[in-house]
């Protein structure tokens, strides 16, 4: 391992060889094809580099720290109201780990989910996936390094200096007790790590995606975390070419923009519509997110719409932002979800399920008198006589739904619907069950 510091000296070499005048005269210009890929490929690391910068502007922000999330807490990107949230960012060196504590819980869904600075899942510790220690301490380690830890601690190695938790406690009827638990994680370090800030990143939102500057600073970034896909050796060389005509001059870096400015929205239709198995207009129950393999596509979609998305034996994920029909949703519009009695969403999960509203671009949560933005397999839903399940969506309830089973949607505004299945059984995993249509009422 510790031949890896050579090996990306070099690299950062070449970069700097390939802005070289003598060296960018050569550079060539690049295809949409390997444009559009290498950008795509880059935006997974842009969008986790964004979010901790985000994460660090918070109040009372510190690595190592377990930032407690409040019950009904809105204020983050494709929120969950059916768990006690918490979050930290984890930072090691070679001598110093983090400490986890993993309290025990009983009888409700959750998990411990830490993830890499690309979005990779690294490990979810849970009685699921560890089952020989469900709880306990855990020493978040830097890959490589092989410090002295306590006799009842468990190594996990993690893919670079930093790592992402998100740990959820399912509320289940029961907020108090959720709250108890959800203190009982801890963090400590054994000793004071060297935390090194992420790299620079020009702000941007997804409104407005970045430009020919992602090749900007592009070993720098690259260097700052392992990439674990199979083609990352592959698919940053490529990046490095597409960096090098940049750099070559004004022309080519206008060139790159002007190209960019048609590629980045057909990713972004990509990703609200076509990055995973679509079904009446829901798309989603990819088995492979979470741990991407060699999409790197898909991999950028989903920190795209929803950063932190877990593993699919977890959890798996369905959107919407089209009708039945095909058309956008549209918040003045009325829609209808009706699930028939033989397919409730109870039925295909282990844990639970549940479905949010949010707003697009930003996937946020969008405000209402009623500050109810999602349901759950313990909301209070009324049920159809057959035993069917309809839940309405729109400015005020459609006809014929219980205003218990209403979600408000804002007015002449699009939006989205995530469909969440938390511990989702067979069918679901091998793509036998899908949420109903969204029916607009006409």
């Amino acid at each position: 391992m510790q031949l890896r510091f050579p090996v990306l000296l070099t690299c950062a070499a070449l970069s700097m060889m390939a802005v070289h005048p003598a060296a960018s005269a050569q550079a060539q210009r690049p295809d949409d094809k390997t444009l559009a890929d290498a950008y795509v490929y880059l935006l997974s690391r842009a969008l986790v580099i964004r979010q901790e910068h985000t994460d660090r502007k918070a109040p009372g922000f510190a690595y190592n720290t377990i930032k407690y999330n409040p019950l009904g807490s809105a204020d983050f990107v494709n929120p969950n109201f059916d768990v006690a949230y918490l979050e930290a960012w984890f930072a090691v060196d070679d001598k110093t780990p983090v400490i986890l504590e993993v309290p025990k819980v009983e009888g409700r869904y959750y998990t411990a989910q830490i993830l890499d600075e690309w979005g990779e899942v690294i490990a979810n510790i849970n009685e699921r996936t560890f089952p020989s220690k469900p709880y306990g301490k855990f020493a978040l380690v830097k890959p490589g390094s092989r410090p002295v830890l306590p006799a009842d601690v468990t190594p996990i190695f993690l893919h670079s200096s930093k790592a992402k938790m998100l740990g959820r406690v399912e509320i289940k009827g029961d907020p108090d007790g959720a709250l108890r638990l959800q203190r009982q994680f801890k963090v400590h370090t054994l000793g004071k790590p060297v935390i090194a800030p992420p790299p620079p990143m020009p702000a941007f939102d997804n409104k407005t995606l970045l430009g020919a500057e992602i090749f900007d600073q592009l070993d720098t970034r690259l260097a700052s975390a392992l990439d674990v896909a199979p083609t990352a050796a592959a698919m940053q060389q490529q990046a490095r070419a597409v960096a090098s005509y940049v750099a070559s001059g004004k022309e080519a870096r206008a060139d790159v923009d002007a190209r960019l400015k048609k590629l980045v929205p057909e990713f972004e239709e990509y990703a609200l519509t076509k990055s995973a198995p679509t079904r009446d207009h829901w798309t989603g129950g990819a088995v492979n997110v979470g741990n991407y393999g060699t999409d790197y596509w898909l991999r950028s979609s989903v920190n795209y719409a929803g950063i932190w998305a877990n593993a699919a034996s977890e959890v798996l994920y369905f959107a919407a932002t089209k009708d039945a029909s095909g058309s956008p949703l549209n918040g003045s519009n009325q829609y209808v979800i009706h699930f028939p009695a033989d397919k409730l969403p109870d039925s295909v999960v282990n844990a639970y399920w549940s479905v949010i509203l949010v707003g697009v671009p930003d996937y946020r949560v969008v405000p209402n008198p009623l500050k109810r933005y999602n349901f759950n397999n313990h909301s209070p839903l009324a049920k159809e006589a057959d035993g069917s399940l309809k839940i309405g969506i729109g400015p005020k309830p459609p006809a014929g739904v219980p205003e218990s089973n209403w979600l408000p949607s804002p007015e002449g505004k699009p939006f989205s619907l995530t469909f969440r299945t938390y511990v989702p059984k067979e069918q679901v995993l091998k793509g036998q069950w899908q949420p109903a249509p969204v029916t607009l009422v006409k």
